[in-house]
């Protein structure tokens, strides 16, 4: 994973167009639209996916190539229309600018489901009763706070129906199960790295860093949730941690977790055609159909 970017395509084995669209000139903010093959021959509307991508809010991008060959994989095994979300990165931009672009891009995708937008991949072929988000590590996090924005605050247009936080990049000062065992230089990294990103938040008990301290967990804006972990990732007890918030606090939707044994944090997008990688692919697939 790094910084070069590739162009939209016609990806020729699978057949998944994508196009680049600008949500906002003033600050920045981009996406990237995939459509399946399937719409060339189907008046059927699709589901919807909202994916963003990882890299710890300060690297990575949603034209990179293994974010765009995640996503072209992804879209054509679940038969869905995206977009993925490009947002401005740290420090260059610190948080909680990632999370104000990311539901700006929200808002613009919610636009298309009233007649009055212009993006003609969204109005024509994906279904706003279908709507999902994912992403992996820092855009788990945003998946998130997106789905819990949705939860509280309401947006007009569409139906969240799930989210899918792969190796969610969460974490707190109380630890437990394996972090116990931890070197404290990892504890003072994460913190560390909060702070490098986010330079005004009050710790990692910051709720977007550590949501099991956020009192508005159980107003969740969607009906299921999966999160996946990877035994051998130090935020592997996180995800599951906030899992078992989740089903604590009072929301009123299904949280599952797949454990994958033996595999560190994103190894799918480092090896995606890896066994384990394969079979997480099928079960996000199963999740969005």
């Amino acid at each position: 994973m790094g910084k070069l970017k590739v162009p939209p395509s016609l990806d020729p084995k699978t057949g998944v167009q994508s196009k680049d669209v600008v949500i906002s000139h003033k600050e920045n903010i981009s996406a990237r639209l995939y459509l399946p093959s399937s719409t060339a021959n189907s008046a059927r509307k699709l589901p919807l996916l909202v994916y963003f991508h990882g890299g710890g809010f300060c690297v990575e991008s949603a034209f990179s190539p293994v974010y765009h060959n995640y996503v072209n994989s992804l879209v054509a095994m679940a038969n869905v229309v995206a977009v993925s979300v490009e947002y401005r990165l740290a420090p260059e931009h610190p948080l909680p600018i990632a999370y104000k672009d990311s539901w700006t891009t929200l808002k613009w995708v919610a636009s298309h489901f009233d007649g009055n937008s212009s993006e003609e991949w969204l109005k024509r072929y994906a279904d706003p009763t279908r709507v999902f988000f994912s992403g992996d590590s820092a855009g788990a996090n945003i998946a998130h706070h997106m789905a819990l924005k949705v939860g509280t605050e309401g947006l007009a247009g569409f139906k969240l129906n799930g989210i899918v936080l792969v190796h969610p990049f969460f974490w707190g000062t109380e630890l437990s199960g394996a972090e116990l065992k931890m070197p404290p230089i990892v504890r003072l990294y994460m913190a560390g790295l909060w702070r490098f990103l986010n330079p005004l938040s009050s710790g990692t008990d910051d709720p977007l860093f550590n949501p099991i301290k956020d009192p508005k967990l159980r107003d969740l804006g969607c009906q299921k949730v999966l999160v996946f972990v990877a035994e051998k990732d130090s935020l592997y007890d996180r995800g599951r941690y906030y899992s078992m918030a989740l089903r604590r606090s009072g929301w009123k939707g299904v949280v599952k977790v797949w454990k994958t044994k033996e595999e560190n944090h994103v190894f799918h997008l480092l090896q995606p055609t890896n066994e384990k990688a394969v079979a997480m692919m099928k079960r996000i697939v199963l999740f969005f159909n």
